[in-house]
């Protein structure tokens, strides 16, 4: 990526919850930002550090996760070029969770006090990334919903259905039905709650149901209106009231 167009991913997600003026874009395109590459199955950032910068997703696709003392596994989101995974940490001292790899995953990391002194001179671009932590904690209400109440079925269509949301709104999806998919099965069950071998037979009922395709990495939907009524997917949580809305 060209590093003149590494603040465009932020502008682009802020953008999906905010207008922008030039000038705070402008501002936003002045942070200092050092840019590193992580290779699949890495940290980005361990429970229990105390971090002094954040890290903003580049390219590449990275998770939020907690490990048991027996090695079992909780990943608790999915995170896309635009989003910073670990913004709590501008506001708390130590690190309570994991931030990892999917694929091969390029980050910008933004020193905090950058962030901090950002946020003072510009208050609707705090709002926004206060207005971000909000809708990453509506995203969590709805993922403890899925796996409280939903069946395996609902679950995994509701993570087609808002992943595929997500990157039209920052702009990045393949096209109108198809975006990156680069989750194996084993890190879907340790997402939602299932076995290897469940997972791998809900993806096979939606595919002979004509709902989705799942080729390589990339996720293509089929049938966006069936999909939606089998997860009992509603997009309001998403609050997508900027660009991301119109698209």
């Amino acid at each position: 990526m060209n590093p003149a167009h590494h603040a465009d991913r932020l502008i682009r997600k802020l953008e999906t919850l905010a207008a922008l003026s030039d000038e705070e874009k402008e501002a936003l395109g002045s942070l200092p930002m050092s840019v590193k590459v992580f290779g699949a199955d890495q940290d980005i950032v361990r429970e229990g550090d105390c971090p002094v910068e954040c890290c903003l997703v580049l390219e590449g696709m990275v998770f939020r996760y907690l490990m048991l003392d027996d090695g079992r596994r909780q990943i608790m989101g999915f995170y896309i070029p635009g989003d910073i995974p670990d913004l709590q940490s501008l506001h708390i001292k130590i690190m309570d969770h994991s931030v990892g790899t999917l694929v091969t995953t390029i980050v910008g990391l933004i020193p905090h006090q950058s962030l901090n002194n950002l946020n003072a001179r510009y208050p609707r671009i705090a709002n926004a990334l206060w207005r971000d932590t909000i809708v990453d904690a509506a995203m969590f209400r709805l993922w403890m919903v899925g796996l409280g109440r939903k069946s395996a079925h609902e679950r995994i269509a509701h993570l087609f259905c808002e992943l595929l949301m997500r990157f039209k709104a920052v702009g990045i999806a393949k096209d109108a039905l198809t975006c990156e998919f680069p989750m194996t099965q084993t890190e879907l069950g340790d997402a939602l709650g299932l076995s290897t071998v469940h997972v791998n037979r809900v993806v096979q009922d939606l595919r002979a149901d004509g709902l989705i395709n799942l080729r390589g990495s990339s996720l293509h939907i089929n049938d966006w209106e069936r999909l939606q009524q089998r997860a009992k997917f509603n997009p309001t949580y998403l609050h997508l009231e900027g660009r991301g809305a119109a698209e």
